[in-house]
């Protein structure tokens, strides 16, 4: 059982940064994929940004291309999101997510998810 516990969320002024972790635990060092989302009240799940958590290509929204960067650190478990140069539409309850197999912008796809982190961009 894939276990995901997220940490790093916030409130920040817009400009600022912000990194979220998120450690896995309980799976399998073959092709897990993981995968950052974010929901604000009313809106459909969004996907930010995702990678495979051995390493390969990565997918980021056009939303935060050359401000979010997706990471890994394989000794430790762990995936991260730094986010830089915070706008307020950033703002959302955000969720780390894991599936075996090639990586997914479709909430649907993932099997596990964290329990979410709140991120709050003041302007």
């Amino acid at each position: 059982q894939v276990q995901l516990v997220e940490s790093g969320g916030g409130s920040v002024q817009a400009g600022g940064s912000l990194r979220l972790s998120c450690a896995v635990s309980g799976y399998t060092p073959i092709s897990v994929s993981m995968a950052w989302f974010r929901q604000t009240p009313g809106k459909d799940r969004e996907a930010v940004a995702s990678t495979y958590l051995s390493g390969g290509s990565t997918y980021y929204a056009d939303s935060v291309k050359g401000r979010f960067t997706i990471s890994r650190d394989i000794a430790k478990n762990t995936v991260y999101l730094q986010m830089n140069s915070l706008k307020p539409e950033d703002t959302a309850m955000y969720y780390c997510a894991a599936r075996y197999g090639s990586a997914s912008n479709f909430g649907s796809a993932y099997n596990y998810w964290g329990q979410g982190t709140q991120v709050t961009v003041s302007s």
